[in-house]
């Protein structure tokens, strides 16, 4: 079967493990691909279900495409009531998955499967870090694939102290199975410099710095509650490394404006989930809003905070400053490389630096000295430019 350039196996295993639940970073990237590769060609997609692999031809990947921007999924079907445990809406995405596949099989079976379907010599993209396994691999060696992965950060080994337990053991692992890649996709100059701290020059594939680019959240209705302006947006999972409790230990001293905390609870932060739970004053908890509302918040706010101790890239305050929205972040380099001077940068271990910006933040804010003048100066990165770049590498 001959193959043209352009032909490719994307992986959509995450998304589908995380079908109903909000987006987060990750899943986005992987939903991007999905949406701009079908434009570019014939795409194929695998999945790893609950219940083994399942393949999907062009036609199928675009119907889960709508499928995912809709959450609009069928109902669960006979095979999906057997497995135990299955989260409700996962069921019925898995079960779609199956009414749309060329073809699924058992785990002992995925080799023979790509062989029998896929053309010779096209290319795997991994973006998710989900599914890169030596099973796949191997089969993926059987119809002579190329492997693209794309490499979000090295968080899990850069700050192992903010991890769950197992985690640093896996992404471990991941990359030294990303390594046998032959090319490696980096969000950030900075990612793909962390990625040759940890792999040595012999066993570093190819790499390539293709900066994210920007689905723009349009604002819809700001959710009602309690809080008044001056408010304060923090988005993003609440676990260890996002320091929540820097902003906590913070607002026993702001009278002057409230928190609006917008994110999941994760793990491993028992003591910031207590704080929470006691409900500190001018401080709310908000999870499970859709992009809409996030975008109303940060709209109406005196400010965009992230404090968190490291990141990736950092898609929420890109996010923010697309919308004009003032930024007091921690000083780490990534950010640096991604929005250069726009937002204002303090080190986490200084609280009274934060305390000041923050008191001044909420003072323009109240005076009506906006965002005007920034919103102008940040020209966002755009996925058309990530796939001009990634593109003609794979």
């Amino acid at each position: 079967m001959a193959i043209t350039p352009r032909e490719r196996l994307l992986d959509l295993t995450r998304l589908i493990s995380r079908a109903g639940r909000p987006m987060t970073g990750v899943d986005r990237v992987e939903f991007a691909y999905l949406t701009h590769l079908l434009q570019h060609g014939p795409l194929w997609g695998l999945v790893r279900s609950s219940l083994g692999y399942v393949l999907l031809d062009t036609r199928g990947c675009v119907a889960l495409r709508d499928r995912i921007a809709a959450q609009n999924w069928g109902a669960p079907d006979r095979l999906s009531r057997i497995k135990r445990g299955l989260d409700p809406i996962r069921m019925r995405a898995e079960s779609d998955l199956r009414r749309l596949c060329v073809a699924r099989c058992l785990p002992l079976r995925l080799g023979a499967m790509l062989r029998r379907h896929l053309p010779r010599g096209l290319t795997y993209v991994n973006t998710g870090h989900t599914n890169l396994t030596d099973r796949v691999l191997s089969a993926l060696q059987g119809v002579d694939a190329r492997v693209t992965v794309f490499v979000h950060d090295t968080i899990p080994l850069d700050v192992p102290q903010y991890q769950r337990p197992g985690t640093v053991d896996r992404f471990r692992h991941f990359l030294n199975r990303a390594a046998r890649a032959d090319l490696l996709v980096c969000n950030s100059h900075q990612t793909e410099s962390d990625l040759a701290r940890h792999l040595p020059a012999e066993r570093l594939p190819r790499t390539v710095s293709a900066p994210l680019g920007l689905d723009l959240r349009t604002p819809t209705q700001a959710p009602d509650g309690p809080w008044q302006a001056p408010y304060f947006v923090t988005l993003g999972t609440i676990e260890p490394r996002k320091n929540h409790a820097l902003l906590l230990d913070l607002w026993e001293e702001i009278p002057e404006a409230h928190l609006l905390i917008c994110g999941s609870r994760g793990w491993e932060n028992h003591a910031v989930f207590a704080r929470l739970d006691a409900r500190p004053p001018r401080v709310h908890e908000l999870p499970g809003l859709d992009d809409g509302q996030v975008a109303a918040l940060l709209q109406g706010s005196a400010g965009m905070l992230f404090p968190s101790f490291a990141e990736g890239y950092g898609l929420p305050p890109v996010e923010a400053a697309a919308l004009g929205v003032p930024l007091l972040l921690n000083n780490l380099p990534i950010y640096w490389e991604v929005l250069g001077d726009i937002p204002v940068y303090a080190d986490v271990a200084d609280k009274y630096l934060w305390r000041k910006e923050i008191s001044r933040m909420a003072a323009d804010h109240q005076a009506g000295r906006t965002r005007a003048e920034q919103a102008p100066r940040f020209a966002p990165p755009t996925w058309a430019a990530h796939f001009k770049t990634v593109l003609t590498l794979t």
